[in-house]
């Protein structure tokens, strides 16, 4: 089982990335995908998920309307559209993904998800 993310970079404010969450081996499959980050001394925190039964997103209000979540099932893949970037926006993001379960309430909660991918650094610069 392996999430690969990747798509970060160094973007001036108000800019746009997009991220890619490869997603390869899980032969029992993956119930929702979620991105979360962590900047320099903060806690991790959930950014959006995409459910894979109903096809459910979700938001942090941090990032509601410059954020977007979609997915690709041909390509395994998870995007995170960012635009509108903000400083505040700085942090390595990571991609996660479930093999139960996941109810709305939890779906930006960190222990509602058992795979890690390795982190992609976003720098947003003023």
């Amino acid at each position: 089982v392996q999430l690969q993310a990747s798509g970060g970079g160094l973007v001036q404010t108000g800019g746009s990335l997009r991220l890619s969450c490869l997603a390869s081996g899980f032969t029992s499959g993956y119930t929702a995908i979620g991105w979360f980050r962590q900047a320099p001394g903060k806690e991790r925190e959930g950014v959006s998920c995409i459910r894979n039964r109903d096809r459910s997103t979700k938001y942090a209000e941090s990032v509601k309307g410059r954020f977007t979540i979609s997915r690709d099932n041909a390509l395994n893949t998870v995007y995170l559209q960012m635009n509108s970037l903000k400083p505040e926006d700085t942090a390595v993001y990571f991609c996660a993904a479930s093999r139960r379960g996941v109810i709305s309430s939890s779906m930006l909660n960190s222990d509602a998800y058992d795979y890690w991918g390795q982190g992609t650094q976003v720098t947003v610069s003023s």
